[in-house]
Protein backbone atom coordinates (compact mmCIF):
# COMPACT_ATOMS: atom_id res chain seq x y z
CA UNK A 1 0.00 0.00 0.00
CA UNK A 2 0.98 3.44 -0.58
CA UNK A 3 2.58 5.26 2.42
CA UNK A 4 0.58 8.41 1.86
CA UNK A 5 -2.59 6.29 1.36
CA UNK A 6 -1.77 3.93 4.99
CA UNK A 7 -1.04 7.55 6.85
CA UNK A 8 -4.62 9.04 5.51
CA UNK A 9 -6.55 6.05 6.45
CA UNK A 10 -4.85 4.67 9.50
CA UNK A 11 -6.29 7.68 11.83
CA UNK A 12 -10.22 6.98 10.56
CA UNK A 13 -9.31 2.88 11.63
CA UNK A 14 -7.73 4.17 14.48
CA UNK A 15 -10.88 6.24 15.33
CA UNK A 16 -12.91 3.34 14.38
CA UNK A 17 -11.48 1.37 16.88
CA UNK A 18 -11.17 3.50 19.53
CA UNK A 19 -14.95 3.75 18.96
CA UNK A 20 -15.58 -0.34 19.32
CA UNK A 21 -13.70 0.17 22.12
CA UNK A 22 -15.61 2.72 24.28
CA UNK A 23 -19.35 1.81 22.82
CA UNK A 24 -19.30 -1.42 22.55
CA UNK A 25 -21.02 -3.24 19.35
CA UNK A 26 -24.64 -1.73 19.99
CA UNK A 27 -25.61 -1.87 16.19
CA UNK A 28 -29.18 -2.92 14.02
CA UNK A 29 -29.43 -6.28 12.60
CA UNK A 30 -29.29 -6.68 9.03
CA UNK A 31 -31.65 -7.37 6.42
CA UNK A 32 -32.69 -11.30 5.82
CA UNK A 33 -35.48 -13.38 4.53
CA UNK A 34 -35.95 -14.10 8.37
CA UNK A 35 -35.71 -10.97 9.28
CA UNK A 36 -36.54 -8.41 6.81
CA UNK A 37 -37.07 -5.16 8.25
CA UNK A 38 -34.23 -3.44 10.27
CA UNK A 39 -34.48 -2.55 14.37
CA UNK A 40 -32.07 -0.59 16.35
CA UNK A 41 -31.92 -2.37 20.30
CA UNK A 42 -33.62 0.04 22.88
CA UNK A 43 -31.08 0.26 25.99
CA UNK A 44 -32.41 2.43 28.83
CA UNK A 45 -30.60 5.28 30.17
CA UNK A 46 -29.94 4.07 33.41
CA UNK A 47 -28.26 0.08 32.00
CA UNK A 48 -24.78 -0.09 31.29
CA UNK A 49 -23.80 -2.29 28.61
CA UNK A 50 -19.83 -2.97 28.38
CA UNK A 51 -17.30 -1.70 26.02
CA UNK A 52 -16.72 -4.91 25.08
CA UNK A 53 -20.44 -6.52 25.12
CA UNK A 54 -22.24 -7.07 21.47
CA UNK A 55 -26.39 -5.98 21.36
CA UNK A 56 -28.10 -5.88 17.91
CA UNK A 57 -31.18 -6.13 16.34
CA UNK A 58 -34.68 -6.46 18.12
CA UNK A 59 -33.65 -6.34 21.70
CA UNK A 60 -35.05 -4.27 24.84
CA UNK A 61 -33.16 -3.47 27.95
CA UNK A 62 -34.65 -2.50 31.13
CA UNK A 63 -33.58 0.01 33.79
CA UNK A 64 -30.69 -0.50 35.72
CA UNK A 65 -29.08 -3.89 33.67
CA UNK A 66 -25.85 -4.52 33.76
CA UNK A 67 -24.58 -6.04 30.18
CA UNK A 68 -20.76 -7.39 31.31
CA UNK A 69 -17.74 -8.07 29.24
CA UNK A 70 -18.23 -10.35 26.33
CA UNK A 71 -21.99 -10.85 26.58
CA UNK A 72 -24.04 -11.21 23.28
CA UNK A 73 -27.36 -10.34 23.07
CA UNK A 74 -28.25 -10.80 19.54
CA UNK A 75 -32.28 -10.20 18.61
CA UNK A 76 -30.76 -10.48 14.49
CA UNK A 77 -32.57 -14.56 14.14
CA UNK A 78 -35.30 -14.34 16.59
CA UNK A 79 -37.53 -11.54 17.62
CA UNK A 80 -38.13 -10.32 20.15
CA UNK A 81 -35.66 -10.38 23.13
CA UNK A 82 -36.50 -8.64 26.22
CA UNK A 83 -34.58 -8.67 29.47
CA UNK A 84 -35.98 -6.67 32.51
CA UNK A 85 -35.48 -4.18 35.13
CA UNK A 86 -32.62 -5.08 36.98
CA UNK A 87 -31.38 -7.57 36.00
CA UNK A 88 -27.78 -8.63 34.53
CA UNK A 89 -26.33 -10.13 32.02
CA UNK A 90 -22.67 -11.59 33.00
CA UNK A 91 -19.52 -12.32 31.30
CA UNK A 92 -19.52 -14.51 28.39
CA UNK A 93 -23.67 -15.02 28.65
CA UNK A 94 -25.46 -15.53 25.22
CA UNK A 95 -28.89 -14.48 24.55
CA UNK A 96 -30.10 -15.56 21.09
CA UNK A 97 -33.05 -17.23 19.36
CA UNK A 98 -34.17 -19.19 16.36
CA UNK A 99 -35.82 -17.26 13.64
CA UNK A 100 -39.08 -16.26 14.55
CA UNK A 101 -40.07 -14.98 10.93
CA UNK A 102 -39.34 -16.82 7.54
CA UNK A 103 -40.17 -14.37 4.47
CA UNK A 104 -43.60 -13.30 5.34
CA UNK A 105 -45.16 -15.67 8.02
CA UNK A 106 -44.50 -15.66 11.35
CA UNK A 107 -43.11 -19.29 13.26
CA UNK A 108 -45.12 -19.32 16.49
CA UNK A 109 -43.05 -22.62 17.62
CA UNK A 110 -40.15 -20.75 18.32
CA UNK A 111 -41.56 -18.29 20.06
CA UNK A 112 -43.05 -17.57 23.63
CA UNK A 113 -45.96 -15.60 25.11
CA UNK A 114 -45.84 -13.23 27.78
CA UNK A 115 -49.07 -11.02 28.50
CA UNK A 116 -50.24 -11.34 25.14
CA UNK A 117 -46.72 -10.31 22.66
CA UNK A 118 -44.90 -12.84 21.35
CA UNK A 119 -40.75 -13.06 22.14
CA UNK A 120 -37.78 -15.01 21.10
CA UNK A 121 -36.81 -14.72 24.41
CA UNK A 122 -37.76 -12.93 27.35
CA UNK A 123 -36.07 -12.25 30.51
CA UNK A 124 -37.99 -11.28 33.24
CA UNK A 125 -37.06 -8.56 36.23
CA UNK A 126 -34.14 -8.90 38.70
CA UNK A 127 -32.79 -12.06 36.62
CA UNK A 128 -29.30 -13.44 37.22
CA UNK A 129 -27.64 -14.58 33.62
CA UNK A 130 -24.07 -16.05 35.42
CA UNK A 131 -21.11 -16.25 33.36
CA UNK A 132 -21.18 -18.15 30.20
CA UNK A 133 -24.79 -18.78 30.97
CA UNK A 134 -27.12 -19.35 27.40
CA UNK A 135 -30.52 -18.47 27.04
CA UNK A 136 -31.63 -19.48 23.90
CA UNK A 137 -34.84 -19.43 22.34
CA UNK A 138 -37.86 -19.95 22.52
CA UNK A 139 -37.35 -19.46 25.60
CA UNK A 140 -38.97 -17.76 28.79
CA UNK A 141 -37.29 -16.59 32.36
CA UNK A 142 -39.19 -15.68 35.20
CA UNK A 143 -38.56 -12.50 37.38
CA UNK A 144 -36.05 -13.20 40.25
CA UNK A 145 -34.73 -16.40 38.96
CA UNK A 146 -30.74 -17.20 38.84
CA UNK A 147 -29.31 -19.65 35.94
CA UNK A 148 -25.89 -20.67 36.66
CA UNK A 149 -22.75 -20.23 35.18
CA UNK A 150 -22.66 -22.33 32.00
CA UNK A 151 -26.70 -23.23 32.48
CA UNK A 152 -28.30 -23.50 29.24
CA UNK A 153 -31.71 -22.78 28.91
CA UNK A 154 -33.38 -23.88 25.50
CA UNK A 155 -37.30 -24.18 24.39
CA UNK A 156 -37.18 -23.97 28.19
CA UNK A 157 -39.79 -21.87 30.01
CA UNK A 158 -38.15 -20.97 33.74
CA UNK A 159 -41.11 -19.83 36.36
CA UNK A 160 -40.54 -17.15 39.08
CA UNK A 161 -38.40 -17.28 42.01
CA UNK A 162 -35.96 -20.63 40.32
CA UNK A 163 -32.30 -21.64 40.64
CA UNK A 164 -30.80 -23.11 37.86
CA UNK A 165 -27.10 -24.28 39.45
CA UNK A 166 -24.09 -24.43 37.17
CA UNK A 167 -23.82 -26.34 34.37
CA UNK A 168 -27.21 -27.57 34.24
CA UNK A 169 -29.26 -28.15 30.82
CA UNK A 170 -32.70 -27.37 30.12
CA UNK A 171 -33.94 -28.11 26.72
CA UNK A 172 -37.99 -28.37 25.73
CA UNK A 173 -39.66 -28.17 29.72
CA UNK A 174 -41.17 -25.86 31.91
CA UNK A 175 -40.41 -25.61 35.39
CA UNK A 176 -42.65 -24.24 38.08
CA UNK A 177 -41.80 -21.74 40.23
CA UNK A 178 -40.09 -22.18 43.63
CA UNK A 179 -37.87 -25.23 42.61
CA UNK A 180 -34.13 -25.64 41.52
CA UNK A 181 -32.19 -27.41 39.18
CA UNK A 182 -29.11 -29.37 40.68
CA UNK A 183 -25.75 -28.93 39.14
CA UNK A 184 -25.06 -30.49 35.92
CA UNK A 185 -28.41 -32.22 35.77
CA UNK A 186 -29.76 -32.31 31.84
CA UNK A 187 -33.19 -31.73 32.23
CA UNK A 188 -35.36 -32.56 28.86
CA UNK A 189 -38.64 -34.64 29.72
CA UNK A 190 -41.74 -32.56 31.54
CA UNK A 191 -41.53 -35.74 33.76
CA UNK A 192 -37.91 -35.04 34.79
CA UNK A 193 -39.06 -30.84 35.29
CA UNK A 194 -42.01 -31.86 37.59
CA UNK A 195 -39.94 -33.79 39.76
CA UNK A 196 -37.60 -30.91 40.38
CA UNK A 197 -36.75 -30.42 44.40
CA UNK A 198 -38.65 -27.05 45.62
CA UNK A 199 -36.82 -24.55 47.30
CA UNK A 200 -37.10 -24.32 51.02
CA UNK A 201 -35.74 -22.84 54.07
CA UNK A 202 -32.69 -25.08 54.13
CA UNK A 203 -31.33 -24.53 50.39
CA UNK A 204 -28.31 -22.96 50.96
CA UNK A 205 -29.00 -20.87 47.61
CA UNK A 206 -32.24 -19.32 48.76
CA UNK A 207 -31.17 -16.10 48.81
CA UNK A 208 -28.27 -16.57 46.35
CA UNK A 209 -30.05 -14.14 43.70
CA UNK A 210 -30.52 -11.24 45.59
CA UNK A 211 -27.61 -10.68 46.11
CA UNK A 212 -26.10 -11.42 42.82
CA UNK A 213 -28.41 -8.69 41.67
CA UNK A 214 -27.63 -6.19 44.26
CA UNK A 215 -24.04 -5.90 43.25
CA UNK A 216 -25.05 -5.71 39.61
CA UNK A 217 -27.45 -2.69 39.98
CA UNK A 218 -24.13 -1.06 41.73
CA UNK A 219 -22.30 -1.53 38.57
CA UNK A 220 -24.88 -0.30 36.25
CA UNK A 221 -25.52 2.59 38.80
CA UNK A 222 -21.39 3.29 38.97
CA UNK A 223 -21.36 3.93 35.15
CA UNK A 224 -18.74 3.54 32.24
CA UNK A 225 -15.30 3.73 33.68
CA UNK A 226 -12.76 5.80 32.15
CA UNK A 227 -10.16 3.29 30.37
CA UNK A 228 -6.34 3.10 31.56
CA UNK A 229 -4.03 3.87 28.90
CA UNK A 230 -0.58 2.73 29.35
Amino acid sequence: MNRSIFISISPILNLLVLGIALTGWVAPNVTTTFNPTVTEPVIALSARVHPMAVVNGSVTIGELIFVAPGASIRGDEGQHIFVGDQSNVQDGVVIHGLETFEGDHELPENEVQVEGRSYSVYIGKRVSLAHQSQVHGPAKVGDDTFVGMQALVFRTELGDHVVVEPGAKLIGVKVAPGRYVPALALITTQKQADALPFITAGYPYRKLNEGVVGVNIQLAKAGQPKQITR
